[in-house]
């Protein structure tokens, strides 16, 4: 009788996820970090919400809507749905609502978490990110709005991007809401298919948009996506608005007037910026980054976006009767990190350990004792944690950048000198352990 071969689990990833190494950690802190003085300095509370929810609380709001699965990760938990949050502002509406009583009205919040999006996977476009979000809630005042725009400006500044490097994009709800009045849109699910359709402008261009207007389109894997099946002259209207360059709404003459007091300027009006999702009801807005990077397969491409949001007063409601009218805007911290790096050097501090060679395991005594000097001086130090002859612990010592090596053996023990030798320069020195930690200082 044949044994059943057994199948070994792949190494590979599924689509839409990614590792992520430490020096892309490590700028992702040092942005994090100046995201939190910004935060504290416009008096923004810190909150942190699970990460799944029952689904009914998150609602059905994700752009991919025609999706089997409607866009999240969900599991059934006896008897109720529950999903991995898609965005961080779902969550918020929830914890709004069930402590409308003890919060400060304003309330506002920020929150850096990890999302989820059970999207078809592309270039660039992940299943699982990291996100900051900032918002309002209990307000009406554009004030607030504005406050945005500046507050993520001070914070892309903050992380080395110039003026120039980024510009604002303005627009409102309120005039797509008004163009679908005039060409006659009154199924709600008709409206919501043409505001993805729109949303997806930046990324496929007019012609391929027009076809997610009308009867559909089909992407070069083949998959199809239903379209809105407008007529061909309201799409026609469509293009023709969204392509004027002058505010309409009294919501968006408000907010520049309040940019201006602000003495802010990075920003220009947009009517093709739609934010596809469902929830928004006013002045929306998108962080675009003017300059170019190299994607994965070593194209130049324009980066785009990192992230946006706007007005959404009827969110909470979903919850009851709240008075609870909010703006808020959200910034995927992956794409600003790739962004980021291949935009400037960044000169983080990556501490390689230095390494403690083993010459006899009867000696290990030794070793832990060196060990605590170095670590009691704040020095990163490890005892070369495998098996194998010095050869070995020196492609080690290699492998992981360490900046120098102790050889302590029984003659240097007999002597009581550590030979320190610099891995960049080749060079030994034979000194008293009482100097080790100086010398070290001097390599790292």
């Amino acid at each position: 009788m044949t044994k059943e071969k057994k199948s070994k689990p792949s190494k590979e990833l599924p689509l839409g996820f990614v590792d992520r190494q430490e020096k892309e950690l490590l700028v992702r802190d040092f942005i994090i970090s100046n995201i939190k003085e910004v935060m504290i300095k416009y008096g923004f509370q810190y909150l942190e919400t699970p990460s799944f929810e029952y689904s009914d609380s998150i609602g059905k709001f994700l752009p991919d809507k025609d999706r089997p699965d409607e866009g999240v990760f969900s599991f059934k938990d006896e008897t109720k749905w529950l999903s991995l949050r898609y965005d961080l502002t779902a969550p918020l509406a929830r914890y709004v609502a069930k402590n409308y009583l003890e919060i400060p009205k304003p309330f506002k919040r920020y929150q850096l978490g990890t999302v989820w999006r059970n999207e078809k996977p592309g270039p660039g476009r992940f299943r699982e990110f990291l996100q900051f979000d900032a918002d309002f809630v209990g307000t009406k005042s554009l004030q607030a709005d504005a406050e945005l725009c500046v507050m993520i400006s001070e914070i892309l500044e903050k992380c080395g991007l110039s003026k120039s490097d980024y510009i604002i994009k303005i627009s409102s709800r309120k005039i797509t809401e008004n163009l679908f009045k005039k060409i006659n849109i009154k199924d709600n699910d008709q409206k919501l298919t043409a505001l993805r359709a729109l949303d997806k402008i930046d990324r496929l261009g007019w012609d391929e948009v027009k076809k997610l207007l009308g009867e559909g389109r089909k992407d070069k894997s083949g998959d199809f996506t239903k379209g809105a099946n407008l007529k061909a002259k309201d799409i026609q209207t469509i293009e023709e608005t969204l392509k004027k360059k002058l505010p309409e709404t009294e919501d968006l003459i408000e907010i520049f007037k309040i940019l201006k007091d602000y003495n802010f300027n990075n920003f220009e009006f947009d009517p093709s910026i739609i934010r596809g999702l469902e929830y928004y009801t006013g002045v929306i807005f998108e962080v675009n980054l003017n300059f170019d990077v190299t994607n994965n397969k070593g194209q130049v491409i324009q980066f785009g976006s990192i992230g946006g949001g706007g007005r959404y007063d009827n969110l909470v409601n979903n919850f009851g009767n709240y008075d609870a009218p909010a703006t808020g805007i959200s910034i995927g911290l992956d794409r600003l990190v790739y962004a980021l790096m291949q935009k400037k050097e960044f000169k983080v501090k990556q501490s390689k350990p230095i390494v403690i060679c083993v010459f006899d395991k009867n000696l290990i005594k030794e070793y832990i004792n060196l060990q605590a000097i170095l670590r009691n001086a704040d020095i990163s130090s490890e005892i070369y944690p495998g098996e194998g002859k010095l050869k070995k612990q020196m492609e080690y010592a290699n492998k992981i950048k360490s900046p120098a090596v102790i050889l302590y053996g029984e003659n240097e023990i007999k002597l009581g000198k550590p030979t320190l030798r610099n891995l960049s320069s080749g060079k030994e020195l034979s000194i008293e352990i009482k100097e080790l930690v100086n010398e070290i200082k001097k390599i790292i």
